[in-house]
């Protein structure tokens, strides 16, 4: 999936990345690899467990820190990236700095343990690279929250959906999930998207399928003709490709 690719990734630290970030997925030798950006609600989320489970102190400590983090962040949610990153150098990266420096002090003192805080503090020491990342530009979020809220509904309906009869059927079934996603991406009610995608597609040329993407589909769908779309089988009359001028304005 990621062959080739050589920009941001943001992931929680699972080992299945590790390949990806050593540079595996490249294409070339001299490609660089993609680079790892961490996660701070993976990170929050076990100090919260050390804190409410084992009721430790430190790892309170801990989440009172970083949730200054998300303090800041909410303030300059509307910001363009440029200023969020000015913002971010002068008033966020004291606080990493502050973070990682306690953390690996307190980190020394139990990591002969074995704990929920041991585990908390490993975690934000070991990942100190990745967590950081989001310093270097301003358009990298806190966390990849976004991403997990999207793959909810798979994880909900995996039990259902565990036999797809093939790979064929899962790879379909992945299409659709993307469709859908970018459905909702570009402000698209899905279900009236694919009931008009399934009524145009017959009809339209091969070469000129980019333009059904959901990215491009209002503009699109406004160049046919109303009532064709309006029933629900007939005919379709595909206009012209879209003008440079169009194609700009779509964009």
């Amino acid at each position: 999936m990621f062959r080739g690719f050589s920009g941001y990734i943001q992931a929680d630290a699972h080992a299945i990345y590790d390949a990806v970030f050593r540079g595996e997925a490249r294409v070339c030798e001299d490609d660089p690899p993609p680079t790892e950006v961490g996660c701070w609600s993976h990170c929050r989320r076990r100090a919260w467990e050390a804190a409410t489970v084992a009721k430790n102190t430190v790892a309170r400590e801990a989440l009172l820190r970083i949730h200054k983090l998300f303090e800041l962040e909410e303030q300059w949610a509307d910001l363009p990236p440029s200023q969020r990153h000015l913002r971010r150098q002068s008033a966020s990266r004291p606080v990493v700095d502050d973070f990682f420096c306690w953390a690996a002090e307190q980190h020394a003192r139990v990591k002969g343990t074995r704990s929920l805080l041991a585990s908390a503090l490993g975690y934000a020491v070991r990942q100190q690279t990745a967590l950081r990342r989001f310093l270097d530009d301003g358009r990298l979020p806190l966390t990849n929250n976004h991403s997990e809220r999207a793959l909810r509904g798979i994880a909900s309906g995996r039990r259902a959906w565990l036999f797809f009869g093939s790979h064929d059927h899962a790879t379909a079934a992945a299409n659709l999930f993307s469709l859908i996603a970018s459905c909702e991406l570009h402000r698209l009610d899905p279900e009236s998207y694919l009931t008009d995608i399934i009524h145009v597609l017959p009809y339209w040329p091969r070469d000129r399928y980019l333009e059904l993407a959901p990215k491009h589909w209002t503009a699109t769908r406004a160049r046919i003709p109303a009532a064709q779309l309006d029933i629900e089988i007939g005919d379709i009359t595909v206009p012209p490709p879209a003008s440079s001028e169009q194609q700009a304005v779509a964009r």
